[in-house]
């Protein structure tokens, strides 16, 4: 495959890095975790609307800029370097790949305009709440009452559904296993029966939530596409958002990085800079080779999603599991080249660490990515198991 960034690609990363460097410092962001709901609305509203960022994988027709998911990554990569605590991600790539992937025509144009242009917050409740990935921790059942449906259960992990207008909630058939049975809904955070709880977070600038389903009526317009019938669609937007993710574990890695040789090249330690000391300059070193491996494989999923190539899925996992690992390395390694400092709550990189760790595991963990891998070129003794 060749690639190489257009001009208009180049354009949008300038624009949204001059723009997060602005307006996205660390104090904005202990303010944002902080307050009361846990997240920046400021932020949002200058991301999805002012600047049109939630639109760039909606297609020109539902009133997007259908720029392609290169571009996303190029956006994500920035502001997972500023974690920025709003639901774009949740928003401009689970809940749009989702809408695409599984909904009608006439679904795509009701749901999709309000996305694009910001007014639409949205997140994906994908599994139980042991977190496994799916299809085997779906949990949530959906079933048929009178003209219309129950839905009943409950999702964990759900990140920003306390500030959501909008749920995609996976769920599906009693009695049904693996990819059978199910469904994809379109479901109003406010419906009746709809109980939204925190978690107790891990991770201050990703808050989880726990959504419980309690006889959900579901009307048949609410229902993505076929009833019991979304595996496919729902493989295949995961696999495109665990692909992205991987972009935003670059950022976050990337920044770990920089903030990192800032500091070894300002602190003084026996007479000496520390970044000048062998050992502290090996394993910088090996942080940059990391995060530079990372920042391909991600443009490369990205590239591979914008394409539709065969290889679409391997590059989407070889760069999840890839990238979660480089995240988890440098966030690591910042905090013990930063020293006692960087232990500190007062300092940012236990949020970077945090972030890393909770990123890693959602949309299915390093290992599980790479037996999927190994799945799909071959190799025997890979173990049975399911898409993220």
């Amino acid at each position: 495959m060749h690639f190489a960034l257009t001009d208009d690609q180049r354009a949008i990363q300038e624009s949204v890095r001059s723009f997060l460097a602005k307006t996205a410092g660390l104090e904005r962001l202990r303010a944002a975790i902080a307050s009361p709901e846990g997240w920046d609305a400021d932020l949002w509203t200058s991301l999805a609307v002012e600047m049109g960022y939630a639109g760039l994988m909606v297609p020109e027709a539902y009133g997007g800029s259908g720029v392609g998911a290169v571009a996303m990554a190029l956006v994500l990569e920035e502001t997972g370097g500023r974690l920025t605590v709003a639901p774009f991600f949740e928003t401009a790539v689970l809940a749009v790949q989702t809408i695409l992937n599984a909904g009608t025509p006439r679904q795509k144009e009701a749901l999709l305009p309000a996305i694009a242009d910001g007014t639409t917050k949205a997140t994906m409740a994908i599994t139980g709440l042991e977190g496994r990935p799916s299809p085997d921790g779906i949990t949530a059942l959906l079933t048929r009452d009178g003209n219309g449906w129950l839905l009943n259960g409950e999702a964990g992990f759900v990140p920003f559904a306390h500030v959501a207008d909008l749920l995609l909630v996976v769920a599906r058939a009693p009695e049904t296993a693996n990819g059978a049975g199910i469904s994809l809904l379109a479901l109003p955070a406010e419906s009746a029966g709809v109980v939204i709880e925190r978690q107790p977070p891990l991770d201050l600038t990703r808050p989880f939530c726990r959504v419980r389903f309690q006889n959900v009526t579901v009307s048949d317009d609410l229902v993505l596409g076929e009833a019991g019938k979304a595996g496919p669609s729902l493989e295949r937007a995961l696999t495109i958002g665990a692909g992205l993710l991987a972009a935003e574990q670059t950022g976050g890695a990337a920044f770990c990085l920089a903030t990192t040789v800032e500091y070894a090249q300002q602190r003084v330690q026996f007479g000496r800079k520390i970044g000048s000391f062998q050992a502290v300059k090996h394993t910088l070193a090996d942080m940059m080779v990391a995060v530079e491996a990372a920042r391909s494989a991600a443009l490369y999923a990205a590239a591979a999603i914008d394409q539709g190539t065969p290889e679409l899925i391997e590059a989407c996992s070889v760069a999840k599991s890839w990238c979660s690992d480089a995240y988890r390395l440098c966030a690591g390694e910042a905090i013990q080249l930063h020293g006692g400092i960087g232990f500190t709550w007062e300092h940012h990189a236990h949020l970077y660490f945090k972030r890393a760790w909770s990123s890693s595991t959602w949309l299915g963990d390093p290992a599980h990515h790479r037996e999927r891998v190994a799945r799909l070129i071959g190799l025997t003794g890979a173990s049975e198991g399911s898409t993220p």
